[in-house]
């Protein structure tokens, strides 16, 4: 059976959503390991009571491709097949990304390449947008910008704040990453420049 990896730094709602889907089948592998850069990542104890092995790696004083490779080397351990970001907040080396390509997914509360980075739905409440979302995309070394495999469309209500549109967008997230995970892990589709396409 295929093996996830799971990178978090908080509470981890996608994570839980994943694993989640795992128990019931939605998504056919099984997770080997949790690894949080953060030790008091609330998703941490949410992985430890589910019976997984969790583990903190802490991130604090260490360059990014040094902390990579540690990570990197007990991912390897375990035999991990998909490394999956939720809510992992650091971005990866190209040293990293090298070892595990097209093998990295990341989920992001906009339909990329719209608001990278950090308070999405701010971002797009304050640009006036009429409709927002979430993506999953392969990670690569730049910052939400790999090849997408999926998004869901949210509208952007008049009377939205950022915690009420966050809301409505993580729904579609825990959906659409389970989706994605099972399209990586099947290998039924290729990846022509930036587009990502599904084969039958």
């Amino acid at each position: 059976m295929k093996k996830l990896g799971i990178l978090l730094s908080g509470r981890g709602s996608n994570f839980e959503a994943i694993a989640e889907s795992v128990r019931v089948g939605r998504i056919e592998a099984e997770i080997a390991l949790v690894i949080s850069n953060r030790p008091n990542a609330k998703g941490l104890e949410t992985a430890r009571k589910l019976g997984l092995k969790a583990e903190c790696i802490p991130s604090a004083g260490l360059e990014r491709e040094e902390y990579d490779r540690l990570t990197a080397a007990r991912m390897k351990q375990e035999g991990v097949d998909l490394v999956c970001l939720a809510g992992f907040m650091r971005l990866l080396s190209a040293w990293f990304v090298e070892q595990y390509p097209q093998r990295i997914l990341n989920i992001h509360p906009s339909l990329l390449p719209s608001f990278p980075g950090l308070e999405a739905q701010r971002q797009a409440i304050e640009h006036g947008v009429r409709y927002s979302g979430c993506t999953v995309h392969f990670v690569d070394e730049k910052l939400d910008a790999g090849p997408i495999l999926t998004q869901a469309v949210v509208e952007v209500f008049d009377d939205d704040t950022e915690a009420t549109l966050a809301a409505r967008i993580l729904e579609h997230e825990h959906r659409i990453y389970t989706e994605a995970i099972q399209i990586a892990l099947s290998g039924r589709y290729r990846i022509e420049g930036r587009r990502v396409v599904r084969l039958s």
